[in-house]
């Protein structure tokens, strides 16, 4: 080896050596630095930073530190020796502004920061890196100034919609971040999936959705052709169960696409499946109207009929010719289509209407065994009707006829909700029977159903049982209590009602006492007698105000007065009592959408649109 070599050999050994003691001095400086042992942190950071190529791996801790200590004068001169050395460095001209932010106060420090980012604004790159700066060091205010002017620099009002709608949800100021968010998915409308889930998650009060719904309807009316802004529309209409508002959206949609009424249709299948039958009814004869010959028209047909059904069953005391008017309106629908998949549907319907309202048994179950054995019926309106056949056995006393159709669809349909379905009426069929083990078993596994209103039913009669089973173990009480329901369910009313009376006289302050009432009260209100059951509505309401009943109670009474009695202003005050008086409650938001109905909110902005 020549002595060239030996030599080089030599300073590559002292220069590992000296970057290793580096390195080991600065781990020991940024633990001593987190330990909050500042005084032994800056003397090796100090003697650290007299070699530039150690900067960028102590800068951080070194620089704040220098902050949080006070020492204001190291720091200045610290920062402006590196920025005379590195004089392209954003960064480090950045952390001067800050040193006169944290030692002179906001006054001071607006002015440079306003500079710096004057000298940025036209490069989108820097205007991200200074904003998100800001945003690290919680200087947001001036995070949303390098934006805005960079947006106004570069000439594009929508540039960094998604990076201020983030700010702004940080700041807290809604209106704002909503804005943003329009401004991006206006320029990005494959991401509205996105946005709506965004949105359904930061805005969960009442008053955030309206003020969205009024900047949409801005909106809109400055771009009257943007199927972004209508689509929201529609989005945040059917949050708020407007769907009457939804509708409109849906309605102009389909007309500017020529779509049939495909978004129409959607709509109203969604009033129709939240009981809003009056929309629904409206929504299908648009349909109907304007779309025939379309594949659209057949279905609105249906669902026109399946609404009117709803109504009528809907409206106390049931009148028996409307019923007949409904079979006749299945006969003929039926009688224009023929045999399909949707005529089979309509069957069904009718056969129900046949066997819960007219006492016509055996009529509904031959249309039902006819739907069972037709060829081209598929699997799942088959093993509906036999849900169906089940019940109307049950109607007619024959249990053990209910129970083997219902095990025969929980076969076939194992991972279904219709296999799930068919177990929760075998949970329920042991139930009447008073075998509560045995339902609790069929109940146990349904808690885990994947549909959430089978699984609700499901804990709701375990609740039931367990509630009625563990203090009374002798389920006197609880047996009654089924028989009453079984013979709800069979229609024999009167029955009913003579046991319903029987058990609050003796079993009196019985945990079943508010069921029993709830009971009566629905009854008295199919009967048409209004008055008397608001009476045991208000009695729920005050004498078991913390139970699970209460909310139904009142939200009974309001829907009476509004549905029933027409009383829009009694209405109007139980809705809006209802709202703060049951915050959590399942029904807040069909009484907040009913109460702004009835206040007359939807008018108004049906009159905007048209």
């Amino acid at each position: 080896m020549n002595k060239t070599s030996k030599t080089i050999l030599l300073l590559l050994f002292v220069a590992t050596n000296i970057l290793a003691q580096q390195t080991t001095e600065i781990q020991l400086a940024n633990e001593y630095y987190g330990q909050g042992e500042y005084e032994k942190a800056r003397t090796l950071y100090e003697d650290l930073a007299k070699d530039f190529n150690n900067i960028t791996l102590i800068h951080n801790n070194y620089y704040f530190l220098l902050l949080e200590t006070a020492n204001y004068n190291d720091a200045e001169k610290y920062i402006k020796k590196l920025i005379k050395r590195f004089p392209e460095n954003l960064y480090y001209k950045l952390d001067l502004g800050l040193l006169i932010f944290t030692e002179e106060g906001e006054n001071q420090s607006d002015i440079y920061f306003k500079n710096v980012i004057d000298d940025i604004k036209y490069d989108n790159y820097l205007v991200s890196i200074t904003a998100d700066y800001f945003v690290n060091k919680k200087l947001t205010q001036y995070a949303v100034l390098t934006f805005t002017e960079g947006r106004t620099a570069l000439n594009n009002p929508y540039l960094f919609s998604l990076e201020l709608a983030n700010i702004y949800r940080i700041m807290n100021e809604k209106d704002k971040m909503v804005e943003e968010y329009l401004n991006y998915v206006i320029q990005n409308p494959a991401n509205l999936s996105s946005v709506k889930n965004t949105l359904q998650t930061l805005l969960n009060k009442p008053d955030e959705l309206q003020s969205l719904e009024r900047l949409l309807y801005d909106k809109i009316q400055q771009n009257p052709q943007s199927e972004v802004y209508s689509e929201l529309l529609i989005w945040v209409n059917l949050q708020q169960k407007n769907f009457y508002g939804a509708f409109l959206q849906a309605r102009a949609i389909d007309k500017r696409l020529r779509s049939e009424g495909s978004r129409t249709l959607n709509i109203g299948m969604i009033a129709l499946n939240n009981n809003d039958y009056n929309n629904a009814i409206k929504i299908f004869s648009y349909l109907i109207q304007n779309y025939p010959g379309s594949n659209n028209y057949l279905l609105a047909k249906m669902y026109l009929i399946r609404s009117y059904e709803q109504r009528v069953r809907n409206t106390y005391p049931i009148d028996e010719r409307e019923i007949r008017n409904l079979v006749n309106d299945y006969n003929e629908f039926i009688k224009e289509l023929g045999v399909s998949r949707n005529t089979l549907e309509a069957l069904r319907n009718k056969a129900l209407l046949h066997a819960f309202y007219l006492d016509e048994k055996d009529s509904a179950i031959a249309i039902l065994e006819k739907i069972v054995e037709t060829p081209r019926a598929n699997p799942e309106i088959k093993s509906k009707s036999k849900l169906d056949l089940g019940d109307i056995y049950l109607l007619k006393g024959e249990s053990w006829e209910s129970s083997l159709l219902y095990s025969q669809v929980e076969k076939s349909n194992k991972e279904d909700d219709l296999g799930y379905i068919a177990k929760l009426k075998n949970a329920k069929l042991s139930y009447y029977k008073g075998n509560f083990k045995l339902a609790e078993e069929h109940l146990d596994i349904l808690k885990e159903a994947t549909t959430r209103e089978i699984a609700n039913d499901a804990m709701a009669l375990s609740l039931l049982i367990k509630d009625n089973t563990v203090l009374d173990t002798s389920d006197v009480a609880l047996q009654e209590y089924a028989n009453i329901e079984l013979l709800l369910f069979q229609h024999k009313t009167e029955q009913a009602k003579l046991k319903i009376d029987s058990m609050l006289t003796n079993f009196p302050n019985h945990s079943l006492t508010d069921e029993l009432l709830w009971l009566k009260a629905d009854l008295l209100k199919k009967e048409g007698k209004f008055t008397e059951s608001i009476s045991l509505l208000d009695r729920i309401v005050e004498q078991y105000g913390s139970d699970i009943l209460s909310d139904d109670a009142y939200f009974s009474i309001a829907d009476i007065y509004d549905r029933q009695l027409n009383e829009k202003e009694r209405a109007m005050e139980y809705y809006r009592n209802f709202l703060t008086k049951y915050p959590g409650s399942v029904f807040i938001a069909e009484a907040r959408k009913r109460f702004r109905e009835l206040r007359g909110d939807f008018d108004a902005r049906e009159q905007l649109v048209n």
